[in-house]
């Protein structure tokens, strides 16, 4: 998770539920204890987030007008982002199908399920049913496309 998702995430949480704890924050976000820790530290010092001591070791967290103003920054920007990475792979995507598509298949099988990749295959998917393109995996005789950073790469049948 980048450093903008980091504070664009803790913010959305901490105006949902102020009296959340770090580890707490931590468990929701999947990230370390000590990263919750710095970017609050972070957060507060720069006057995004003040804190009030509710109990001896429970705080409650309030977003600032200024901290609501960097969240709305920050989900504009992730959004940007987001969305350059949609198109770059819709593109990539088209690319590989119409390589697939010149050397005359209309078949292709599909190859990768790691973390990392499921929403570039996902979007392979998607791509493949608007171009009319089948996806059939069981068939070895068809060309095989795999998601590849912001690309995709094809292997053709032996």
């Amino acid at each position: 998770m980048s450093k903008l998702e980091n504070q664009l995430r803790i913010l959305e949480t901490l105006e949902r539920q102020p009296e959340t704890t770090q580890a707490s924050l931590a468990a929701q976000l999947g990230v370390a204890v000590g990263t919750v820790n710095w970017t609050l530290k972070r957060l507060i010092k720069k006057g995004y987030v003040k804190t009030k001591q509710l109990e001896r070791r429970n705080l409650r967290y309030f977003v600032t007008p200024a901290g609501l103003a960097l969240k709305a920054r920050l989900t504009k920007e992730y959004i940007e982002v987001s969305l350059r990475v949609y198109r770059e792979l819709r593109q990539a995507a088209q690319d590989a199908l119409a390589e697939v598509s010149e050397a005359g298949h209309g078949v292709i099988a599909i190859e990768g399920d790691g973390a990392g990749t499921m929403e570039a295959l996902e979007i392979l998917r998607l791509t493949c049913l608007e171009q009319g393109v089948r996806v059939d995996g069981a068939d070895s005789a068809v060309p095989r496309v795999r998601a590849e950073g912001t690309g995709f790469a094809v292997s053709w049948p032996e």
